[in-house]
């Protein structure tokens, strides 16, 4: 396996949560661990993405974000990873191409927040996503009806399972899920509005200071 690279064996079923993590909070934590038990996954890889080409404004820099989502997200099976940088990839489609092709025989699940369903349609190459990768969508608070009734919801509806278990699998994609769980309304936004998530690393909770592990 390529250096900085997840070890996965032939076989597991691995979750891949993507996103700015901008920064990383309790609700991440939250989806991914109900994840993992509500569809049996091995694992679940974060994918701290460079950037997010949907906003204008940019996150925070990598090494700040991924430090944070390592102090928050503690779980044996969980891996925190920069993969779409080394793997130079910017969009989605690209990225879980690319890890279908580094690992094959491991049968990745797409995770997503509901809040990300309702605009999933403006995601470059959206319907060819749904058609590679299995979808779980997670219920996130005030988002549900808008995310049932958005583009890409209507226009995969055949290929909804009623059971999110179900998508780790042999089904083939396009199939996707909607996971109801309980709520956490944490939220990154809101976490930098109130001020908690400021330009000095150190002053982040959680965060390392400059030059820590290096």
């Amino acid at each position: 396996m390529r250096h900085g690279f997840p070890h996965a064996e032939r076989g597991q079923v691995i979750g891949l949560l993507g996103g700015s993590f901008d920064p990383a909070h309790e609700g991440h934590v939250h989806i991914t661990r109900e994840a993992i038990k509500r569809l049996g996954l091995d694992q679940v890889w974060w994918l701290v993405t460079p950037g997010n080409p949907l906003k204008a404004r940019q996150p925070a820099p990598m090494a700040d974000r991924i430090a944070r989502a390592r102090a928050v997200m503690q779980h044996p099976r969980v891996r925190i990873t920069d993969l779409e940088a080394r793997l130079g990839t910017r969009f989605t489609y690209a990225t879980v191409r690319r890890l279908q092709a580094v690992y094959p025989g491991v049968r990745f699940v797409w995770l997503m927040g509901a809040d990300n369903l309702v605009q999933f349609h403006r995601w470059d190459r959206w319907r060819d996503i749904l058609r590679s990768v299995p979808v779980a969508v997670l219920a996130r608070p005030g988002a549900g009806v808008q995310a049932r009734l958005s583009r890409a919801a209507q226009a995969f509806r055949s290929q909804q399972l009623d059971r999110g278990e179900w998508l780790g699998g042999t089904r083939r994609p396009p199939v996707w899920a909607f996971i109801n769980l309980p709520m956490n309304a944490a939220s990154s936004s809101k976490i930098r509005a109130q001020g908690d998530w400021t330009a000095e690393p150190a002053k982040r909770p959680g965060a390392e200071p400059p030059g820590a592990g290096k």
